[in-house]
């Protein structure tokens, strides 16, 4: 029976770990179809572009983490089809042994079945006591059939239930298989697609080359605005840090005089005589402990709000748009079968021409710059900053408070038609930081 419930408990927790897995699955698979949307507006294109590949490699990815996925349930599903058959066998086991000690009572039974034994047996007592003795022990005797019976009829609907979870494994597995046959299929077919987009950006070289060139100064004026505001904020923080200090030395000033005053028309009041010699206790409160070190951009309380709002949503903030997928990653790239490469400060995010772009997280706007035409909108979260450019419009100011899902802008066409969007992170020392890190799984 140990062995029984050991095995109950492991299968339990493969069912947990399977609902995680079929769950993945279907992230997956919804991410694969977001992907072949914007793909199939991107085919609409007169010509071929870099997001193409990047889209192409990212369902590229997607797709081997579906197959590495569903090869993870297989192994947990051959698992569980090895455990729940030990488990079959062990309970069959089991089961012959009851019904063998059930047959051996039987025959025992059988053997005494007479009235008149079962009497003989009762009045054979030598006391009184040992008759009820003997009594109770028939009783006992027949209870313990009785349960024989329960043990053996409980065994076999176990068995049944046994067979029938091991059969639905086998069933599933199967499914999966074929899931991961027709899987491993199409990522061939995506690789070939990933090629010939390959082939088509080596062609696409000059115009690449110029493409680049005019993100990387789109980025140089975006990374110089960021800088100018994040200074601008500091430097009014300062300012308001310095104006508050001197309130309140001026404030000091003014309670200190008034206290030498008092002092002076009424000393003894002012300054009573410590007959006891008790030391005197200091008036001053202690300064509250705290880890966290506050930086000027949150020399607030609202801005301290906003930074730990912030950090305590990294990996769950909205996305800043309700369609789209990531065509552009992070960090540095390269163009496959090139020499060019290229940095990106945040992420490029794919979507339709006029797509509402929208605020992550409370804040604040710092400003909205105008680079070659297009808009760029700067939230202030606190020490945290976020950058939403390559819109064609804005719909807020500087000063104006945001919240998640408040709209900022639209999002414009690039030069091949494609609406698209750059989202960026940055700290208040102009750090830019991986934003898929910070929003939430789609």
């Amino acid at each position: 029976m140990f062995i029984f419930l050991l095995t109950a408990g492991s299968f339990t927790l493969f069912a947990q770990t399977k609902d995680d897995l079929m769950r993945r699955q279907s992230d997956l698979k919804r991410e694969i179809e977001d992907l072949n949307k914007t793909l199939k507006a991107i085919r609409n294109s007169k010509s071929k572009s870099l997001a193409n590949f990047n889209l192409v490699k990212r369902k590229i990815a997607a797709r081997e983490e579906l197959i590495n996925n569903i090869t993870k349930e297989m192994r947990q599903l051959d698992n569980s089809i090895y455990l729940s058959q030990l488990e079959v066998n062990q309970l069959r086991r089991q089961l012959d042994t009851l019904k063998q000690q059930y047959g051996k009572s039987l025959l025992f039974a059988y053997k005494n079945r007479s009235n008149y034994d079962y009497l003989n047996f009762i009045f054979s007592a030598a006391t009184f006591n040992d008759a009820i003795k003997r009594v109770t022990y028939l009783k006992s005797y027949r209870q313990y059939r009785e349960q024989q019976v329960a043990n053996i009829n409980k065994t076999q609907d176990l068995i049944e239930n046994k067979i029938a979870n091991l059969n639905s494994n086998k069933s599933q597995k199967v499914i999966a298989l074929q899931d991961q046959n027709k899987q491993l299929v199409v990522l061939e077919e995506d690789k070939k697609e990933q090629n010939q987009v390959v082939n088509k950006l080596q062609s696409e070289e000059k115009n690449l080359s110029t493409a680049i060139k005019k993100r990387e100064n789109d980025r140089r004026q975006i990374q110089s605005a960021i800088t100018a505001a994040i200074r601008r904020e500091q430097a009014e923080a300062r300012k308001r840090d310095e104006a508050l200090a001197k309130q309140r030395a001026e404030e000091e000033k003014k309670r200190r005089a008034e206290q030498a005053r008092l002092a002076a028309n009424n000393p003894s009041a002012s300054n009573p005589p410590n007959r006891n010699n008790e030391p005197v206790a200091s008036t001053t409160p202690p300064k509250p402990k705290t880890e966290r070190v506050y930086t000027p951009l949150e020399s607030t309380e609202e801005g301290k709000a906003l930074s730990i709002n912030f950090e305590t949503n990294k990996g769950r903030l909205p996305w800043p748009a309700d369609a789209g997928v990531i065509s552009i990653p992070f960090g540095e790239y390269t163009i496959p079968g090139t020499k060019l490469r290229g940095k990106s400060d945040g992420i490029t995010i794919s979507l339709p021409v006029g797509a509402s772009v929208k605020a992550v997280a409370d804040g604040e706007v710092m400003t909205v710059i105008d680079i070659g035409g297009e808009q760029a909108v700067l939230v202030k979260h606190g020490k945290y900053l976020t950058t939403y450019s390559h819109l064609s419009s804005a719909n807020v100011g500087r000063g104006q408070s945001v919240k998640p899902g408040t709209v900022l802008g639209r999002a414009a066409a690039n030069d091949e038609g494609e609406g698209e969007v750059l989202f960026m992170v940055t700290t208040e020392r102009g750090q830019h930081m991986n934003p898929e890190g910070w929003l939430k799984r789609r």
